[in-house]
């Protein structure tokens, strides 16, 4: 049987080229010291040749993989999906590698996440926990290996952090439904999520409080299964809740087909907004206003982040808190 061709080296290319190994590797990484017109020579007789970076030996000698993870919740919900878009491509654009995994927001699985991403040498991991007191994040601590909590933070601690200014955003949905005309008002959560549900909701009370709303007139629930999610609507609307917030636009995407096929008209009956803009990124036939969480800036924020911290493991910690807006549609 044939054996496989040998991997084309180093200096394979440099005896095709005439150039040294060393003008080659720098060639190849278009260190500045080398003219365009030699890097552009060496590296498409580099492609021509089938040459392939050897990372795992880059990585023996530098110490870095240049690897990152991400642990995101589900890539079903298109927030992270669009967030891991994002954040492959300024990855990419700084010459790291992204692989990612989900935990489902499963403490178990974000565990086995952790020890993959981990078990992989990654130089940093990029992480939305499903709560603080996980231990995949105490695995992490204890590794050494930088990481960043992405759309979460956590009072008194020591980890870095990229977050959208949560309550603010829930403060600009409930002055929207309130500019509207609306009096009464509800936020609806399919699932409680570590810090953002309470800053959202905390947002939201102080909208309606400035607009002078009582506290009966304003009203939160998280069903504890989906079947008690039109329930819940229906009694809200019978004690005359016209302005609905959703937690994410996902959720308020859920929560329109649920009330339309059981008869009632959005926004006829209900008013509905929702938290995260993911129409800024695809498209989906139900417009729906929203919250702009801008994904673009915290994917460029966390890889920022992340290789800073890679490059300086003593910079202080980082809480970085980016601002947000509301889309009218």
């Amino acid at each position: 049987m044939q054996k496989d061709k040998a991997r084309v080296t180093l200096l394979d290319i440099a005896n095709a080229t005439g150039y040294t190994v060393n003008t080659v590797s720098r060639a190849l990484k278009n260190k500045d010291d080398i003219s365009r017109e030699t890097c552009e020579l060496i590296q498409q007789k580099a492609r021509e040749m089938g040459y392939v970076r050897n990372y795992l030996a880059s990585s023996l000698r530098s110490g870095r993989t240049k690897t990152l993870a991400m642990i995101a919740g589900s890539m079903i919900n298109p927030f992270y999906a669009i967030l891991a878009d994002l954040i492959q491509q300024e990855a990419g654009r700084l010459g790291y590698s992204l692989f990612i995994l989900c935990s489902r927001d499963d403490p178990e699985m974000e565990m086995n996440a952790v020890e993959m991403a981990l078990s992989r040498q990654v130089d940093g991991v990029l992480i939305t926990p499903c709560s603080f007191d996980s231990p995949a994040l105490a695995t992490l601590r204890a590794s050494k290996v930088p990481f960043v909590l992405l759309s979460r933070y956590q009072e008194n601690t020591r980890d870095d952090c990229v977050y959208c200014n949560d309550e603010e955003g829930g403060y600009l949905a409930g002055k929207y439904l309130l500019e509207a005309g609306h009096r009464k008002l509800a936020m609806l959560t399919y699932h409680q999520v570590v810090f953002s549900s309470r800053e959202r909701f905390s947002g939201f009370r102080r909208a309606c409080a400035e607009a002078g709303i009582a506290e009966e007139d304003i009203f939160f629930a998280c069903p504890e299964s989906p079947d008690g999610i039109l329930p819940q609507l229906c009694s809200w609307m019978e004690k005359g809740v016209t302005g609905l917030f959703s937690f994410c636009d996902v959720e308020a995407w859920n929560t329109i087909t649920l009330l339309e096929g059981a008869g009632y008209r959005v926004p006829g009956d209900l008013t509905v907004v929702g938290f995260d803009n993911i129409l800024g990124y695809i498209q989906f036939p139900k417009p729906i206003s929203s919250v702009d969480c801008h994904l673009q800036e915290e994917a460029c924020a966390a890889i920022d982040l992340i290789r800073r911290r890679i490059h300086d493991p003593s910079l202080p910690p980082q809480q970085i808190r980016l601002p947000v807006s509301f889309v009218l549609r």
